[in-house]
């Protein structure tokens, strides 16, 4: 809990009243006239590249468990150039990119990869 709690501490959590950070990235919804009916959350990159949005109805809380899910398997898919299946949790096995060749898929069969076919293997990191 306490490196979740670290890990929280250090994401910047905005209030954006005045919706100035949610007008400059293009976040505000047709015909809202406040941030109450958005209801959305984003991923930005230090870059300033949004990364995910998530939305929730208002009459549904929001997960901070999935945002630090996601976050985690962003910064692993950037930092391994790979991608992580659905609900990927952080030690799981991660998806490497399909090779570009018939040659290089070929080769692929003995790197050491869980070889599923041609295009989809995984591997731990």
């Amino acid at each position: 809990m306490w490196q979740v709690i670290k890990l929280i501490q250090q994401i910047p959590i905005i209030a954006d009243l005045s919706m100035e950070v949610a007008k400059a990235y293009g976040m505000i919804q047709p015909g809202a006239s406040d941030t109450a009916a958005v209801r959305a959350t984003f991923i930005i990159d230090p870059n300033g590249i949004l990364r995910a949005m998530v939305y929730y109805p208002m009459s549904n809380g929001r997960s901070i468990d999935e945002f630090l899910r996601v976050l985690k398997a962003l910064q692993t898919s950037d930092e391994h150039k790979v991608a992580t299946p659905e609900n990927w949790q952080p030690g799981e096995d991660v998806i490497v990119p399909p090779p570009a060749t018939m040659a290089d898929a070929e080769i692929r069969k003995d790197q050491g990869y869980q070889y599923t076919d041609w295009y989809f293997s995984k591997k731990s990191l």
